[in-house]
């Protein structure tokens, strides 16, 4: 019979060694799969052993197929009477195509009524489908000219074998599928490892096989690494086959190999092994350790703090050791510690015969170790790309040092040996002094100088802060140009005290080389902290784009609160800042933003001061409402807060009421800012004080068609917000745009002149940029001196007054583009929300 097992990409080679240590022949390498050959034995024994195969198929025939009734008259021939058990339901599954066969759904369609054809008339009786669930599953693979059709052995994927009590431990978190863990665990030899006879030496010096996951994520290695250990067979606990309906299913032959399982099982309770679990991040070990518990595994697997002299404390004397981890979902503000750990026990003399593979997304743990990977092999674990990167025993690298170095390899050029030995000998570790007694390793050298600017920085800002009264503030802001990053330091208040980071990363531009930036990067969150003085849990990586797009307000991917947020945002737990004598929550893990801006800190302040005077005060783009906190505190009798998120509205309402401003004179509007406006055009409502400070860009779905730009959109805008300024009154416009220019000959049209406040606006700790944001002061004048403000001609505003007196003489207006097209066009209920005027 003919075989082959699929497999993802990557495992070809690993997949290949597999099937042959499980004594099958003519194995066969080829792309996503590897072909053997033998009986119905070594098909079951494929499927009850392999554990880095997806799916087993033996193949049932070959034909030519260059039309789709040359597919079916082919599909018929075969004896389907013999192959498919009575009753049991079928599904077919077509991959590849022909110059004729285009479509694979047809071309299924096609083979399933040949095959459904021929069982009607040999036995009398249709096949029923079940494509979800079926008894039979068949895959027709087309190419050129060529097809062929093979029987899933597999049913469900091999790879779905976590035991049920640890799946729904490890809901929602990152688990290592088992197949991407026993290929991590294949590279560094672990099941040789266990098989391995303990000598009398290691019996006396209680040396055991070790294995260390310096990385331990959702615990997927850790299940695997068990399940070898106690050899257990991995398709042994399944139910349910892809064989059962096939007609030539031996039962009492897969009952022998099930049998001889768990003899094989029982005979490997005697080994002896170590498994030491670590990880950097808390939330990842507890993860860890909650499926190792439900599993069943406990006993088995030493969690341990993440040291390195506590995990070889752990460890003990090893007869054999390898080092294993999974970084792919390692938080970027822990990536540094989790990289030192793994060159620190890779350095260790105790594991000097210990293999290193990881798990890795960005060759940074090649710095970290200081030597080139062995292999790389690109994988797809959850669907992303990563790489396995594997490295020698630091023995093994030795010897292989010393042979590529030696005076007998006559052969090899001086720049040949030099190759040889950066590849495979680690280079010293680079430290640095931050004058606490502890030696801080970093991946780049110059980062010395990082740590030496964000010294002297820390020392100015804290004093100004003090004099200032100021608790959260800018620390850096890319002073150094290698070292793009702003990095803000958060205090809490009396009742959440406590020190926070954000560490926002710039993006690099293209001509550097990206994991020279993601290195300096990891370094800077490594050195930050220890300067700062803060607990490196409270360090909030981000990623910030430079650029002249992009909303303000960006999710930052997969935040620890983001599901289900706007349910919980009022009463969930957050950090509380004081600022300006107000009291807000902040949020470090959803957004790339959290919930206040600093840049912002003068202009909140301005707000209050112009609050003063004015008895009605709006909010548009309010974002968590920090500036209607102010406003509010400033004395107005009413506020407005509009905002198109509904969490953001909440978390206004939550800094509101945490500030005792509540009451049903504080309204807060989901809209879409524009249309808004439009609609209280219409009405009566006005507003003594506007704060306006909209996103770069926007095309949020809630949007409707239209999408948002400042630049493109401001005119609008402003006029729009001009014509809600009550008898006397102002607006105050901001954006962040760094190229932002206004048109002020376009608005000035619309009797609306701008005031540039920028400069006074911008903090001490923010001086180093001044185009962190613009602002501006927004009034409405009659046309006529609007336009003379700006510099327009008489006869330009002469023309401008006809126009506006003779609307019919007004240029027809032009259709209304799509990015300005909002919602479904529903008219809106009007609302009084400021004090009805006086009289009718």
């Amino acid at each position: 019979m003919e075989f082959y097992a699929s497999c993802p990409e990557g495992f070809e080679s690993a997949l290949a060694d597999e099937l042959k240590r499980l004594g099958l022949s003519h194995v066969r390498r080829l792309k996503g799969r590897a072909t053997f050959e033998g009986e119905l034995e070594e098909g079951y024994r494929a499927c009850l052993w392999s554990r880095l195969a997806s799916r087993v198929f033996v193949v049932l025939g070959r034909f030519e197929a260059q039309d789709a009734d040359e597919l079916y008259d082919s599909v018929y021939d075969i004896a389907w009477e013999s192959i498919v058990r009575p009753g049991a339901t079928i599904a077919i599954t077509a991959r590849g195509v022909t110059e004729q066969l285009r479509n694979t759904r047809f071309s299924a369609l096609r083979a399933k009524d040949a095959l459904c054809d021929r069982l009607a008339e040999t036995t009398g009786r249709r096949a029923d489908v079940d494509a979800a669930d079926p008894d039979v599953h068949l895959l027709l693979s087309l190419r050129q000219r060529r097809a062929s059709i093979s029987l899933d052995l597999s049913g469900d994927p091999l790879f779905k074998r976590l035991p049920p009590a640890a799946t729904r431990a490890g809901e929602g978190a990152h688990v290592l599928r088992p197949d991407y863990a026993a290929l991590v665990l294949a590279q560094v030899g672990w099941t040789a490892l266990c098989e391995r006879e303990l000598t009398a030496d290691d019996y006396e010096n209680e040396a055991l096989p070790t294995l260390i996951d310096a990385s331990c994520a959702g615990g997927g290695l850790l299940l695997e690494a068990v399940n070898i250990l106690t050899d257990r067979a991995p398709g042994a606990a399944r139910e349910r086959w892809g064989f059962e309906g096939w007609q030539l299913h031996d039962a009492v032959l897969w009952e022998q190999l099930l049998a001889e399982a768990r003899e094989r099982e029982a005979a490997a309770r005697e080994r002896q092994a170590r498994i030491v679990a670590v990880d950097i991040d808390p939330a990842a070990r507890k993860t860890a350790e909650r499926m190792v518990k439900c599993a069943g595994y406990k006993r088995f697997v030493d969690f341990c703090a993440a040291k390195p002299a506590t995990v070889l404390d752990h460890a003990g004397a090893v007869a054999g050791a390898a080092l294993v981890a999974d970084t792919t979902e390692t938080p970027l503000s822990l990536m540094h510690d989790a990289m030192t750990l793994i060159g620190e026990l890779r350095r260790a003399p105790e594991l000097a015969s210990a293999p290193v593979a990881a798990l890795t997304r960005d060759g940074l743990l090649a710095r970290a170790l200081h030597a080139e990977p062995e292999r790389s092999i690109a994988v797809m674990p959850n669907n992303e790309e990563a790489a396995l990167e594997v490295w020698p025993s630091l023995d093994h690298a030795a010897a292989a040092f010393e042979a590529a170095t030696s005076a007998d390899a006559e052969e090899q050029t001086a720049d040949a040996q030099g190759e040889a030995a950066d590849t495979l000998m680690p280079e010293p570790t680079a430290t640095l002094d931050l004058g606490d007694g502890k030696p801080l390793p970093v991946l780049i050298p110059e980062s010395e100088q990082f740590a030496n600017r964000l010294r002297k920085n820390a020392r100015l800002r804290r004093k100004w802060a003090k004099r200032e009264g100021v608790s959260c503030y800018r620390v850096y802001d890319a002073d150094l140009p290698d070292y793009s990053a702003a990095i803000d330091l958060y205090e809490g208040c009396p009742q959440t005290p406590g020190r926070w980071l954000v560490i926002a990363e710039y993006a690099a531009p293209k001509t550097i080389d990206p994991a020279l930036a993601q290195a300096r990067m990891l370094d800077i969150l490594a050195i930050a902290p220890r300067i700062l003085d803060v607990p490196a849990e409270h360090v909030h990586a981000k990623a910030r784009m430079r650029s002249r797009g992009g909303s303000q307000y960006g999710k930052q991917g997969a935040g620890k609160g983001a599901s289900g947020e706007r349910a919980n945002i009022a009463r969930r737990r957050l950090p509380l800042i004081e600022e300006g004598g107000l009291t807000f929550a902040v949020n470090f893990d959803d957004y790339l933003d959290v919930g206040i801006f600093l840049d912002h800190r003068v202009t909140r302040n301005l707000v209050r001061e112009h609050a003063k005077q004015a008895r009605r005060f709006l909010n548009l783009f309010a974002y968590t409402g920090t500036a209607t906190c102010y406003a509010a505190d400033g004395g107005v009798e009413e506020t407005v807060t509009v905002d198109l998120s509904n969490t953001y509205l909440d978390w206004a309402e939550r800094n509101m009421r945490q500030n005792g401003f509540v009451g049903p004179q504080h309204h807060f509007v989901r809209d879409d800012v524009l249309a808004w406006i439009r609609d209280q055009r219409q009405t009566r409502n006005r507003w003594d004080l506007i704060f306006v400070d909209p996103p770069t860009f926007s095309n949020s779905s809630k949007m409707g068609r239209r999408t948002w730009d400042v630049q493109r959109d401001h005119v609008e805008l402003l006029a729009g917000v001009s014509r809600l300024l009550a008898q006397g009154g102002h607006a105050i416009f901001s954006c962040n745009l760094r190229g932002f220019r206004p048109e002020t000959r376009k608005l000035a049209r619309a009797g609306v002149v701008l005031e540039d406040i920028t400069a006074q606006t911008i903090p001490e700790d923010f001086a180093r940029n001044q185009k962190v944001h613009h602002c501006y002061i927004v009034r409405r004048l009659p046309i006529e001196d609007a336009m003379a403000e700006v510099g327009f001609s008489a006869e330009e505003i002469a023309e401008r007054v006809e126009e506006l007196r003779n609307p019919e003489a007004r240029k027809p207006r032009a259709a209304v583009p799509a990015h300005a097209q909002a919602g479904n066009g529903k008219p809106k209920k009007k609302k009084f929300y400021a004090s009805k005027p006086k009289g009718k």
